[in-house]
């Protein structure tokens, strides 16, 4: 049996047990983080570095000599008064680690507990999270007046300069909800230091766990690839009619008989893969016939930070950084292509409209993939530029 666990192998094994034991066990099954999970993480860190703006003076534990002297130099840290607050503080108790984001120490020598995430708002997960941490280092005789969770706060507008970290987090007091949930809590840590003394992986069949709340590192080893034709394919086909079809011995979208019932999206999508040919609607001519030449197919990217970058911008808005235009004069004509992409960390946002304005005529149609995505994005620009207001509306 492993004799510890950490905080982030709790919250794992709370998702699935099974995650858990492999995590320990068999990491070496978990699929490589990419680039966008790697970008979540350093946004993450950042945030979390943000946060301490909030508490000055405060001291950071490291753990370069092992986490056993990060626990022996967290209680010399506690034991001086004259540190407000403590980072990354490091406690054990039973066989369970936790790191805490923040504690801050108020004037009545109690502690405040934060823990800091990247979201705008608390979920239902982040109770498990300060609840773990909760429990081991008040069991570690430190006297915890509040366990908290600070978040960013989606309606901080920045306005230039250094970030406000007062106005940039909401604290929210959770410690009630975890006093409550802490029986149940007792009962999940018994189930995980139990799976983890099995010789074997808990006999867990693949479901909604395997990416809620996270897509699992081992999403790949529980769902190995399925045919092209499986029922699985069909989009947004609900759980409960998987679970209907599979208990009718029918995977294949060929098995499923004319009558089966079906919402619309889903018997069209059958038949389409049945009949093996495309569905149009029938709408779609009178689409096509609406659109008047020059045509203007354009797309956009965005990036979208936690921290806001540039003026007025609130956390998590979207920063269009490259757009992309095919023109089309008439019809059957070649279409030409043009572009614009941010090559730096300054501020896109009056290049990317203006440079757009020289490409679009005023006649003809704009043609998109999502028109409430684009459209958005140009209602952004017009209110953060006014003065292309006119142009853009």
């Amino acid at each position: 049996m492993s004799n510890r666990i950490s905080k982030s192998k709790f919250c794992a094994g709370c998702q699935c047990l099974k995650r858990l034991y492999l995590q320990v066990h068999k990491p070496e099954l978990a699929a490589e983080s990419d680039a966008a999970a790697e970008s979540v993480i350093e946004q993450g860190r950042e945030v979390g570095l943000l946060a301490r703006q909030m508490f000055p003076g405060g001291v950071e534990v490291r753990s370069e000599r092992g986490l056993d002297q990060a626990i022996r130099a967290t209680r010399e840290i506690i034991e001086n008064r004259d540190v407000p607050a403590i980072f990354e503080g490091a406690f054990q108790h039973n066989g369970v680690l936790v790191r805490v984001d923040v504690l801050h120490r108020r004037e009545d020598e109690r502690w405040r507990l934060i823990e800091v995430k990247s979201t705008t708002e608390v979920k239902d997960h982040h109770l498990e999270d300060v609840a773990i941490q909760h429990r081991v280092v008040t069991r570690s005789g430190v006297d915890v007046a509040a366990s908290c969770l600070a978040h960013v706060n989606r309606e901080y507008v920045y306005d230039g300069g250094n970030i406000d970290a007062h106005r940039f987090f909401r604290i929210r007091n959770l410690t009630r909800q975890i006093e409550r949930f802490q029986p149940e809590l007792t009962v999940q840590l018994r189930s995980e230091f139990r799976v983890l003394a099995m010789p074997e992986a808990p006999n867990i069949p693949a479901g909604r766990q395997c990416s809620d709340p996270f897509t699992c590192e081992f999403f790949g080893h529980c769902n190995p690839p399925i045919p092209d034709d499986h029922i699985l394919k069909l989009p947004r086909i609900h759980a409960s009619t998987v679970a209907k079809l599979v208990a009718l011995g029918i995977q294949s979208i060929h098995e499923i008989p004319e009558h089966y019932p079906l919402t619309g999206r889903l018997r069209r999508a059958c038949t389409s893969v049945q009949m093996g040919e495309p569905w149009y609607s029938p709408d779609l001519k009178d689409e096509l016939k609406g659109l008047r030449y020059p045509l203007y197919y354009m797309d956009f990217e965005t990036v979208n930070p936690a921290i806001p970058r540039f003026a007025g911008m609130r956390p998590y808005d979207l920063i269009p950084f490259q757009w992309s235009v095919h023109l089309q004069r008439h019809p059957g004509a070649a279409p030409e292509h043009f572009e614009f992409l941010a090559t730096d960390s300054s501020d896109p946002r009056q290049a990317f409209i203006s440079t757009l304005c020289d490409v679009l005529g005023d006649r003809g149609s704009i043609v998109v993939y999502s028109q409430q995505f684009e459209s958005q994005r140009l209602l952004d620009l017009a209110s953060w530029l006014p003065g292309f207001s006119a142009r853009i509306n």
